[in-house]
């Protein structure tokens, strides 16, 4: 029986938007991440949930990230906290709602993705390059999903920066300024406190600008990601999809039968052979009529 929570999860992500897709598996992973920490707990197994965050974190250091290259993409999906997961989504599902009315949603996808890689590779090499970060580049990591965030809600503003939001207990605000203290907020303010997550913050938010100022121009450098990612799903899609059932089907006549009527078929000319192998056996070959024999021929030809 099928549980309809469950089912009712499963059809809002079938039939949600790539949106709310991105939202979905943001809260999945961070659910599956904790579910598989406390497993570890009872079973007396150390690391729990930051261990397994760890292997999907982006470290700063070029010799870790040889051996862990998949943290580049794995790491936008991570969060520290639930506080950390519910300010992102909140303003990832804001910035891509106002996408969304513009434009399409392979942009949003290819944005989120090639905007998080944005800011990840820029954290890398910050930390590489500015000698601040010399002693702390062994054992520094990002994680989360605001770069990407950063790069969808700075795409909206750059599109449509006069577009006006009605925000409560202020009234209609214009997108730009939304966007001009998003980066205060996230970038500027207490940047010493999380450089590297501010870095990554600022990496995402040129991505979203620089992708527009270019889309304008008539140059959209997402579609060759958005094409592979299109690859992708399929080549997944068909490697989990449930074999169907196949259904046998033999003509004979004119006549087209199904598995189970040739099945049965089957079972009733055995029965008939048997009743003619047991007549030969007790009267000859010679005692059988035209028919029977001609049954009998049949047989021997299958």
């Amino acid at each position: 029986m099928k549980n309809p929570f469950i089912q009712d999860i499963k059809n809002q992500y079938k039939n949600g938007s790539a949106l709310i897709k991105l939202i979905f598996i943001n809260v999945a992973v961070f659910i599956g991440i904790h579910v598989l920490g406390i497993l570890m707990l009872l079973f007396n197994i150390k690391g729990g949930a930051e261990s397994i965050s760890y292997w999907f974190s982006l470290p700063a250091s070029f010799s870790q990230l040889i051996v862990r290259p998949w943290t580049l993409f794995t790491y936008m999906f991570l969060h520290t906290g639930l506080w950390h997961l519910f300010t992102n989504m909140m303003w990832l599902y804001f910035g891509g709602q106002i996408f969304n009315q513009f434009l399409d949603q392979k942009k949003l996808v290819s944005v989120y993705f090639l905007g998080g890689l944005a800011g990840g590779l820029l954290y890398i090499v910050s930390f590489n390059v500015f000698p601040f970060f010399e002693k702390i580049i062994s054992s520094s990591i990002a994680l989360g999903a605001s770069a990407s965030v950063m790069a969808v809600l700075i795409a909206a503003v750059a599109y449509v920066p006069n577009f006006k939001v009605r925000l409560p207990f202020i009234g209609d605000v214009k997108l730009k300024y939304i966007g001009l203290a998003s980066i205060l907020l996230f970038i500027i303010i207490g940047f010493e406190n999380n450089t590297g997550g501010n870095i990554a913050h600022l990496g995402g938010a040129l991505f979203g600008f620089i992708y527009i100022q270019q889309l304008k121009k008539g140059n959209d450098f997402t579609l060759g990601f958005s094409q592979f990612l299109a690859y992708l799903k399929a080549m997944l899609s068909s490697m989990f999809k449930p074999k169907s059932k196949m259904k046998v089907v033999y003509k004979k006549q004119g006549k087209t039968k199904t598995n189970a009527a040739y099945n049965e078929q089957k079972v009733n000319n055995q029965k008939k052979v048997d009743i003619i192998l047991d007549k030969i056996s007790k009267s000859g070959y010679d005692s059988l009529t035209a028919d029977e024999k001609a049954i009998l021929f049949d047989a021997s030809k299958k």
